[in-house]
């Protein structure tokens, strides 16, 4: 990843920077909703502020960069883990690393039953390493979703990377189901804690960090008709 980047000229900045943006750029999807929003919020939107304000040390938390598409190198493999945004904050005095998976219908990827395959040597170091980081025992249930894990470890790595203090993992959901939660309150069972939408859990990781995860909903106006709303708004 080049340590350059281009500072975005609005929303569509965004599309470029996709994996495959031919089928991830359109109307009611994660990428293209996340976009919109956090232009528009030019910041935290209002339910990211909601959701860090639940802890007390992020009382007056602001952002100082914000990233789309952030790629984090990991071992085991050529590819890197590409939060959907990665925000640098600070709090008082500490930085804050916040790492964001954006959401409607779109699945966190495979269940670690598909995702391991046939438990290649690399698949088998980068679990090994993202359980360390994240302070899991192995082994990890195989109905847990790779994604999950990999976003939140992403957090962690670039808090240690950038001296963070702490680490939060979001999921910024626009389905109006809020689909997959479930998925993520299994995420969330690995560490003993029930999750709530719109709730911050605070749990430690490997290092003994503390990492924040919590599933926040996004407004609809941001899922469908996009650009047309923005402009009358």
């Amino acid at each position: 990843m080049k340590l350059i980047h281009v500072p975005s000229i609005g929303p569509d900045s965004w599309r470029r920077l996709l994996a495959r943006p031919e089928k991830q750029w359109e109307t009611g999807y994660s990428a293209r909703s996340l976009a919109y929003c956090w232009e528009a919020a030019d910041g935290f939107p209002p339910e990211i502020t909601a959701a860090l304000a639940q802890v007390s040390s992020f009382e007056k938390i602001r952002p100082l960069l914000i990233f789309p598409e952030w790629k984090v190198s990991l071992p085991g493999g050529r590819a890197a883990s590409q939060n959907d945004v990665w925000v640098l904050a600070k709090a008082g005095a500490d930085l804050v690393s916040i790492a964001i998976e954006g959401k409607v219908d779109e699945p966190f990827g495979d269940p670690l039953e598909v995702w391991q395959g046939d438990a290649s040597p690399g698949k088998v170091e980068r679990l090994g390493y993202l359980a360390e980081v994240l302070g899991l025992s192995e082994p990890i249930p195989k109905t847990i979703y790779y994604q999950l894990l990999h976003r939140a470890a992403s957090a962690v790595i670039e808090a240690e990377r950038f001296n963070a203090a702490q680490a939060v993992m979001a999921v910024h959901s626009f389905s109006q189901s809020n689909r997959w939660f479930p998925e993520y309150q299994s995420f969330a069972r690995l560490y003993g804690v029930e999750a709530e939408i719109g709730k911050t859990s605070t749990v430690r990781v490997g290092s003994g960090m503390k990492l924040h995860i919590v599933w926040v909903h996004g407004e609809e106006k941001y899922l469908n008709s996009v650009r047309r709303q923005i402009e009358v708004d």
